[in-house]
C-alpha cells in the first residue's frame, strides 16, 4: 500500500472515529465505558496509519540516499576548461584513500590524507561525507530542522539587544531625550560529543559490503539522539543549553491547574507567545503528551489536533506544526511538558568538521576494527521569549 494510499485510508477512519464520538454522545456528553473503548480502538487505528507513513517516509529517503550515485553526473560541457579541479578534502582522491585507509583498517592510508590529519592523530571527513552526515543529522535531529546552525572556528560570540529605543512626543524647540542602549551576548563554545562502532574484518574485506553507507548511517543516528536530547534537555555541563531548561531555555508560558491538561491551557500557550514569534512557531512535545491532547476539544467541539492531510508535512495543533521527540520531557508533576515558539532563535554551533579515527589495537583479538567519529558542537536559545514552555501543575 502506498503513502498516499495510507494518508487517504488514515483521513477516513479520522473521520469515522469523530462521527462515531459525536453520535454516541449520552446526555451528559460523554461517551459510555464501552463506546469509549471502542474509539480508543479507532484511535489506535489511526495511531498505527501515522506510524505506518513515517515508516514509509522514512524506508523511501533511505533507498533515495542509497541509489544515490558515488560521482555526481556531468552538467557542463565536458571539454570546457572553465573552472578549477576539486583538491584536498573535496577531491575524489581523498575520498578513495579514506575508503582504502577504512576497509584496510589504515594499513594502507595513501599520502594524500595528511591532507586532513586533525589535532589528535584521526583523519577528517571527506567533505562529501561531511555534507552526508549533516544531512543524516537533519533528516534524524528536530532541531536540526528547527534551529539556526552556525558553523564556527571558535568560540563564538552573538550580540543581542538589551533594551529597545523608545518614542516619545516632546513639544515644539523641546530638547530630545535620548535613551541608553545596551547589549548582552550569548557564547557558543564547542563540548566534545563522539560515536565508536566496531566491524568485523570481514566485513571490511567484503567488498559487496557498502561499508561507507554502514558507518554514515550508524554515526547520524547516534550523533543526532545525543544532540537531540541535548538540546532539549542540555544543562551546558560540558553540552549544551537545552530548550526545557529552567534558567536559560524558553520562558514559563503557563502552569496546568492539574496533570490534566486542558485547551484552553493550550490555548493560553499560544498566546502567552508574542505575536511576531507566532508567524513560524511550532510544539515539541512527548508522545506521551500528544496522545493527551488528541482527545481535547474545543469550544465548538471541533478537536484541536488536525491530522496532516499531505505526505511529508507534519500534523497541527490549533494550526501550528507539531513535532514530538522521545527526549521531550514526559507528562510529570511539577516538570516541563510543552514547548511552543519560533525554535529557529535555536542557536547551534558546529566548531570545525567531524573527523574519524581508528581504533588499530583495542579489538585485534576479536578479529574486529574500532571506528570512532568526533564532532565538537554547541546550542543556547538565544531569546528565551521566542519559546515558551507549559508546565504540569503542582511541585515536583
Amino acid at each position: 500500500m502506498t503513502i498516499k494510499e495510507l494518508i487517504e485510508k488514515r483521513t477516513q477512519a479520522w473521520n469515522k472515529a469523530k462521527t462515531f464520538a459525536e453520535e454516541n454522545k449520552q446526555d451528559n456528553g460523554t461517551l459510555s465505558d464501552e463506546d469509549y473503548k471502542t474509539y480508543e480502538g479507532m484511535e489506535k487505528e489511526i495511531h498505527n496509519y501515522t506510524r505506518e507513513i513515517e515508516r514509509l517516509e522514512r524506508e523511501s529517503k533511505m533507498e533515495d540516499q542509497l541509489n544515490m550515485p558515488m560521482n555526481k553526473p556531468i552538467t557542463s560541457n565536458p571539454n570546457n576548461t572553465v573552472g578549477e579541479e576539486k583538491t584536498g578534502r573535496a577531491s575524489n582522491e581523498y575520498k578513495k584513500s579514506m575508503l582504502q585507509a577504512l576497509r584496510t583498517n589504515f594499513r594502507q592510508v595513501s599520502n594524500i590524507l595528511q591532507e586532513g590529519i586533525d589535532g589528535q592523530g584521526g583523519y577528517l571527513v571527506p567533505e562529501e561525507y561531511d555534507e552526508r552526515l549533516i544531512q543524516g543529522l537533519e533528516e534524524e535531529n528536530i532541531l536540526r530542522k528547527l534551529g539556526t546552525t552556525i558553523t564556527t572556528s571558535g568560540e563564538h560570540k552573538i550580540n543581542i539587544a538589551g533594551s529597545k529605543p523608545a518614542a516619545a512626543w516632546i513639544e515644539e524647540g523641546a530638547a530630545l531625550s535620548f535613551g541608553d542602549a545596551s547589549f548582552d551576548q550569548i557564547v557558543l563554545d564547542a563540548h566534545k560529543l563522539h560515536v565508536a562502532i566496531k566491524v568485523t574484518e570481514e566485513l571490511l574485506y567484503d567488498s559487496a559490503f557498502n561499508l561507507e553507507e554502514y558507518i554514515l548511517s550508524s554515526f547520524s543516528k547516534a550523533l543526532a539522539n545525543a544532540e537531540e536530547d541535548a538540546f532539549l534537555n542540555g544543562d551546558g555541563q560540558n553540552k549544551p543549553l537545552g530548550i526545557f531548561v529552567k534558567t536559560g531555555g524558553g520562558e514559563l508560558g503557563v502552569t496546568s491547574a492539574n496533570e490534566k491538561i486542558t485547551s484552553d491551557e493550550i490555548l493560553s500557550l499560544v498566546y502567552s507567545l508574542k505575536r511576531p514569534y507566532r508567524k513560524n512557531a511550532a510544539f515539541i512535545l512527548n508522545d506521551s503528551s500528544l496522545a493527551i491532547i488528541r482527545k481535547l476539544k474545543d469550544g465548538n467541539g471541533a478537536y484541536i489536533w488536525q491530522p496532516s492531510y499531505q505526505q511529508g508535512e507534519p500534523d497541527k495543533i490549533l494550526g501550528y506544526p507539531v513535532y514530538t521527540s522521545a527526549y521531550a520531557p514526559e507528562i510529570a508533576k511539577g516538570k516541563p511538558a510543552i514547548a511552543f515558539g519560533d525554535f529557529s532563535y535555536y542557536n547551534i554551533g558546529d566548531r570545525g568538521t567531524r573527523s574519524f579515527q581508528e581504533l588499530k589495537e583495542l579489538f585485534a583479538g576479536n578479529g574486529m576494527v574500532g571506528f570512532v567519529a568526533k564532532e565538537r558542537v554547541d546550542g543556547k536559545l538565544v531569546l528565551p521569549e521566542a519559546v515558551k514552555i507549559l508546565k504540569v501543575g503542582g511541585t515536583a
